[in-house]
């Protein structure tokens, strides 16, 4: 039998190559980025304090505080939602936490599980709201940050005079519980003085990245999540949750609010109300960067890392370049944010003919 005769193999059992499968990934985009990122700074900086420990170290701490808000915000984007509260939360379950511990003078891990339980509690009425009135999150969650920051303002001068509550290392030290939230992981000490610390936020920031992709690409929650994001009627139609699925990825993305303001409180010592200011926006730069459309059903967690790792590398990498202004960098980065759009709406119209 000719080659020409032969029996054409059937679109569905066609073995596709694993680097053209890999380019057609949300991820690709956000992987070469970081690698074009991490190699201008390289070459801008020539390696001086960029690569050293303590830059490292630097760097590692910017993406993990924002990769574990970007981690959840991308599954609620994949979900077809926003969350724009998320910065408000942090100043506000942060100023809970430090409350509970300073004027209340609650042992720690009760403190914590009422900061969780408030962050938690907020995200199902957030995503009640939504999922009853039919509202856009976007106006829902704006008013929500409006409130959460007006709210802190005004309960915490009330009972304290004060928008910041320090005095929490005092209640912390020595208990073992609050080391799940401020230890190092590492200490590096530096030739002439200084020490390079490898804080535990690294190590949350890889769980949750972890865990989140591990719902989206192995679940039957995950699925139910780009359903949702694709089609919420279609999916609807198909017996998927659609409702409880939005109010528990609202109720996420609080959570992993509620756990930053957590960190940052036990390895600060204080809580402030203007803490978390504007970190919506670099959360949902994270996911976008990270390859999530903002149009929903099209997304992935892990790619939130390597835009998380973007972020942490502009954001640092300018200080060491000599002779920057670092007032531009907003400008660098709605650079990184368009061009990630535009990245990702090639790739997903890519991902789209391929599947035809």
């Amino acid at each position: 039998m000719s080659t020409a005769d032969a029996p054409a193999v059937p679109a569905r059992t066609r073995r596709v190559n694993p680097l053209r499968r890999f380019l057609n990934r949300p991820e690709f985009g956000a992987v070469a980025g970081t690698i074009l990122v991490f190699l201008v700074f390289l070459l801008l900086t020539g390696g001086k304090g960029f690569l050293e420990a303590r830059g490292i170290a630097g760097q590692l701490q910017v993406a993990a505080q924002i990769g574990i808000l970007g981690a959840t915000v991308s599954l609620l984007m994949i979900a077809g939602e926003f969350d724009l509260s998320i910065g408000s939360m942090i100043g506000a379950a942060g100023l809970v936490l430090a409350l509970c511990l300073v004027h209340f003078q609650l042992p720690v891990w009760l403190a914590v599980i009422i900061t969780f339980a408030f962050a938690i509690g907020w995200g199902f009425l957030q995503g009640w709201i939504v999922v009853r009135t039919g509202l856009p999150s976007f106006l829902v969650t704006l008013a929500s940050l409006f409130i959460l920051r007006g709210g802190s303002i005004g309960a915490t001068r009330a009972i304290t005079n004060l928008t910041v509550v320090s005095g929490v290392n005092d209640k912390i030290a020595g208990d073992p519980f609050a080391a799940l939230f401020n230890a190092t992981l590492l200490s590096i000490t530096i030739p002439g003085g200084g020490r390079a610390d490898f804080r535990i936020e690294i190590l949350w920031w890889i769980i949750i990245a972890g865990l989140a992709t591990w719902v989206l690409l192995r679940t039957r929650f995950g699925n139910w999540i780009f359903g949702t994001g694709g089609s919420a009627t279609a999916a609807r139609n198909l017996g998927v949750p659609v409702a409880r699925v939005k109010i528990s990825l609202f109720m996420c993305t609080a959570a992993s609010a509620a756990l930053l303001a957590t960190i940052q409180v036990m390895s600060v010592g204080s809580a402030d109300v203007l803490r978390g200011q504007n970190k919506e926006f670099e959360a949902i730069i994270t996911a976008v960067i990270g390859g999530t459309a903002l149009s929903g059903g099209f997304g992935s967690a892990l790619g939130s890392m390597f835009g998380a790792l973007t972020l942490g590398i502009t954001q640092l990498g300018i200080f060491f370049v000599p002779g920057f202004n670092t007032d531009w960098y907003q400008v660098v980065l709605g650079g990184l944010l368009l061009a990630a759009v535009i990245v990702n709406d090639y790739l997903r119209r890519r991902a789209s003919e391929a599947r035809r």
